[in-house]
């Protein structure tokens, strides 16, 4: 079959685009990708054989050429991801398509085609059979005939009518034997292709346990990632969970940062109180002195006051005896008693003072 139909022979029925991928031949498990882009893959039928086949060709490389049979079945995968394994090419091919909705059109179109080559197997089947029986029939009847004429007719006729009747009985064994050799070289073509289905069978069988044993593989590989995950995902609250009380401690220290240089200025203003009242504590030393000599001066005045006191009290009571007598003494009493009032009044006034230092210091 000619990788490129010709199209006066097979002419396409659908296309589309997709990415070609084959089975790995030794793993039979991994993909290989036989196109480095999107190609376009094509159903052509032929018109002669009345066959169907998917083909696509990249540059001029022919990377599917696929006799669609009645026994192919087409999987989808995944949602863009198809499949299908051919016997003849002892491989599986897949595709990738951009969309989901090209992977089910293609799909579609498969099962299409696959009815149709059922179809058309089941036809040559029936011809082949109505051929047999036709040729069977035909060789029943040819020695029933020529037992007739055998036993009805007499040596006379024997002579007569013997030379086209052996041509006749020839022609059809001839016949006969034609029909037989193609029965027995379709049978042995069937029988072929029955062998070639049962080893395709066979190879599907095992693709489809190993890819039961893939999907299991992955199955425990896919619980392991999501146990995995899961881990993960507690791991990573609890970071977060860590950077919040991580968060949390950073906005204390902020606050404590602040507190403490709030702390630190009213420091700064305790010590300058501080050194305030250390100067002033060395002036106190000097202040009491004076305080201790005021004191003094106010004992001494208050001394003198006690004196004056009696002295007024002495000169009043000569005053009083002698008013009668020494008036011009009265008046000169009167006038130091006078000055004597203004400074006793001095005297109380600073006293006063004195005693109001004191209580402020």
């Amino acid at each position: 079959i000619s990788p490129v139909p010709p199209y006066s022979r097979e002419q396409p029925i659908f296309t589309t685009r997709a990415h070609v991928f084959q089975i790995d031949p030794s793993t039979k498990k991994n993909w290989v990708p036989a196109s480095k882009q999107a190609v376009t893959v094509s159903y052509f039928y032929d018109s002669t054989r009345n066959s169907y086949r998917i083909i696509s060709v990249d540059g001029a490389k022919v990377i599917i050429n696929s006799t669609i049979t009645p026994n192919m079945t087409f999987t989808k995968t995944s949602q863009k991801f198809g499949q299908w394994a051919d016997s003849r090419a002892n491989t599986v091919f897949g595709l990738g398509f951009p969309s989901e909705q090209q992977l089910t059109k293609f799909a579609e179109k498969f099962q299409e085609v696959k009815e149709a080559a059922k179809l058309a197997r089941d036809r040559s089947q029936e011809k082949i059979e109505t051929s047999s029986n036709h040729s069977q029939e035909s060789g029943r009847e040819t020695p029933s005939s020529t037992r007739a004429s055998s036993v009805n007719g007499t040596d006379d006729e024997k002579a007569s009518h013997g030379g086209p009747a052996e041509t006749h009985l020839k022609s059809e064994n001839d016949k006969l034997k034609i029909a037989l050799a193609q029965s027995s070289s379709n049978v042995k073509k069937w029988e072929t292709e029955l062998q070639t289905l049962r080893e395709s069978n066979a190879r599907l069988t095992t693709a489809l346990q190993e890819s039961a044993a893939s999907i299991e593989h992955w199955k425990k590989q896919f619980s392991a990632c999501k146990e995995e995950n899961d881990q993960l995902r507690i791991k990573i609250e609890e970071l977060e969970e860590q950077c919040n009380e991580i968060n949390k401690e950073k906005e204390r220290n902020a606050q404590l940062s602040r507190r403490l240089q709030e702390l630190e200025t009213e420091l700064q203003d305790k010590e300058l109180e501080l050194e305030e009242l250390r100067k002033q504590g060395e002036i106190i030393p000097q202040l009491m002195s004076e305080c201790e000599s005021v004191s003094q001066q106010l004992q001494d005045a208050e001394n003198k006051n006690k004196d004056l006191e009696e002295k007024v009290r002495t000169l009043r009571t000569e005053v009083e005896e002698s008013k009668h007598r020494q008036t011009n003494l009265k008046t000169e009493l009167k006038n130091f008693l006078d000055v004597l009032d203004g400074k006793i009044d001095e005297l109380h006034d600073f006293r006063q003072g004195l005693s109001k230092l004191g209580v402020d210091n």
